[in-house]
């Protein structure tokens, strides 16, 4: 963890620290602590605690969400087999926009002081921590400010009854995205399955990181050739 003569103390807050890794950071950021419990990120107590999100935050934040953006669409004329394709429609777009976040934003190469302090935040701490079981979901606060592009994106392509169904779809995808992944990570599937969605996560994770980059589905990894080989990965808890 020494690079060019400065050492990152696990056990100071971090966030502020790893900028000063440079070009050392991408292989300090992959190297993993296997612990629950993860470290300290800011002195302030305000902000730490906005760094952590329980699990079950996310379904029950989003879910109503979801369905209060469905039933936009019913209250503006759509039948509910309009809205079912809607629905579908939005998850799977979610799956491409997992896939394209996770490989070009969330394994963006970084050696600047703040390109490194902002990966850790975004993701790097999850790869340096990948246990810390209250850094894992995305915190409400920052995907609240996501959901406004988000939902002009979808506005500027669709019309007024069809925008809410989609955004609805896609959220509820969102939904499954982060439950799944707390899943992998803490959970021991008994279905085969779940047993190789895990397996393949967190081979993501302890064997090639630069591969993978899918978590509900190796759907899109298929499709750009970012499909890791099928040899196991060298740790899993």
């Amino acid at each position: 963890m020494v690079a060019q003569g400065f050492s990152v103390d696990l056990n100071k807050p971090l966030v502020f620290l790893v900028g000063h890794l440079g070009e050392t950071y991408e292989e300090w950021v992959h190297q993993p602590i296997v612990t629950k419990k993860g470290p300290r990120f800011f002195h302030s107590d305000f902000w730490e605690f906005l760094t952590l999100t329980v699990w079950w935050a996310v379904p029950v934040i989003w879910l109503p969400g979801s369905v209060w953006c469905i039933s936009m669409s019913v209250s503006r004329g759509l039948s509910l087999p309009e809205i079912a394709p809607l629905i579908a429609l939005g998850i799977f777009i979610w799956t491409l926009i997992e896939y394209t976040l996770h490989r070009f934003l969330f394994h963006i190469k970084t050696k600047s002081y703040w390109g490194n302090t902002a990966h850790y935040l975004i993701h790097g701490c999850h790869h340096k921590h990948p246990m810390d079981h209250l850094r894992l979901v995305f915190p409400p606060a920052a995907t609240a400010v996501l959901c406004f592009p988000f939902w002009n994106l979808v506005k500027l392509f669709t019309t007024p009854s069809v925008t809410p169904a989609l955004f609805g779809g896609g959220m509820f995808g969102y939904v499954m995205y982060d439950v799944t992944h707390y899943y992998l990570h803490h959970a021991h599937p008994t279905r085969a399955v779940t047993k190789n969605l895990k397996k393949y996560h967190l081979s993501h994770h302890f064997r090639i990181h630069d591969k993978g980059f899918g978590v509900t589905s190796s759907l899109w990894d298929i499709v750009f050739g970012t499909l890791p080989t099928t040899k196991s990965p060298k740790r899993e808890q």
